[in-house]
């Protein structure tokens, strides 16, 4: 589950709490199906990242099954502020993956954001935002079960079509210990409509906890623009920063030497070729031509891979 991988140069280790009170906005990485993992999470570290979330991971599974925690969760010494987020909707079950976790990460979240059907239909996810009594009993237990007053518990939610129920979710949560609240400005049903930023404000007006913003941010100055809206303590970027992991680091586009630090850490880490080649594919977006994508997106091993980036780029 730890592995002792070679490290890179990290912005200065800080417990998340420090992070927020530190005065800056807080940079984070979302968490990313597939994508979220410890070879990404390297990346984007050297970048100016601040605070880095593990994909979502069923809690239910994490705790019953050894496999499923050593494909779901890596990490090392480097990976730090870490934070793990799961599904969940059984307090018992989240409390015990935490307790599994809590050595070797700074916090866990529990996803009420995810509008995917699936983790709906399980009980899972976005569904939780309209049970504000089980959240809170959720993270009352994690609260109340780990021993490391250092140890954040973090929720990540979506929003009512009603703001006021969305409100008095985030002051139930707070009012039981939750060390800060992502908020992602869509409700529910809205996947590709423009992000509330006034919720956000709204909401962040409403809480003494730090809120962090999440929606739609695709640069530095999205994000620069989105904390002067909101007033938000941070900035959480996904499909952002997948097209270009250096984002928070004021690049506008993917610069070739982080393609060339995604190439060592994943060959590094062992990163299996389909993960690391669509890596590739989204920070390689805006910066090749239609023709160039044709024939890069295609290729099937590693080294075709490796010869492709030497011959057109020198990495």
């Amino acid at each position: 589950m730890v592995g002792d991988v070679v490290e890179t140069k990290q912005c200065q280790l800080k417990d998340p709490m420090d992070l927020f009170h530190s005065g800056q906005v807080v940079k984070i990485c979302a968490p990313m199906v597939r994508y979220s993992k410890l070879p990404f999470r390297t990346l984007v570290r050297k970048y100016s990242c601040d605070l880095c979330y593990t994909p979502m991971i069923v809690a239910a599974d994490f705790v019953r099954s050894a496999k499923a925690r050593d494909s779901e969760f890596t990490t090392n010494k480097g990976d730090h502020p870490l934070i793990v987020q799961f599904a969940a909707k059984e307090a018992q079950v989240l409390c015990d993956a935490a307790r599994i976790v809590c050595p070797f990460a700074d916090g866990i979240d529990l996803n009420c954001g995810c509008p995917q059907r699936w983790a709906m239909a399980e009980g899972y996810g976005a569904c939780l935002i309209n049970k504000p009594e089980l959240v809170r009993d959720m993270v009352r237990r994690v609260r109340n079960q780990i021993d490391n007053p250092r140890f954040s518990v973090s929720i990540k939610i979506r929003i009512h079509e009603d703001l006021k129920r969305t409100v008095d979710l985030c002051q139930k949560a707070e009012a039981c210990g939750v060390s800060w609240i992502t908020v992602h400005g869509r409700s529910i049903e809205e996947r590709h409509q423009p992000v509330h930023y006034d919720a956000i404000k709204i909401i962040k007006q409403s809480m003494s906890i730090p809120i962090v913003a999440n929606g739609d941010i695709k640069t530095l100055k999205d994000a620069e623009s989105v904390h002067q809206l909101t007033g938000a303590d941070g900035i959480m970027v996904a499909r952002g920063l997948l097209a270009n992991p250096a984002m928070f680091a004021g690049y506008e586009e993917t610069p070739l030497k982080c393609i060339q630090d995604w190439v060592d850490i994943a060959l590094d880490h062992g990163t299996p070729f389909t993960c690391f080649h669509h890596h590739l594919m989204y920070m390689m977006e805006r910066i090749t031509s239609k023709q160039e994508k044709k024939v890069f997106n295609v290729l099937s091993s590693t080294s075709a891979v490796l010869d492709y980036l030497n011959d057109h780029y020198g990495v």
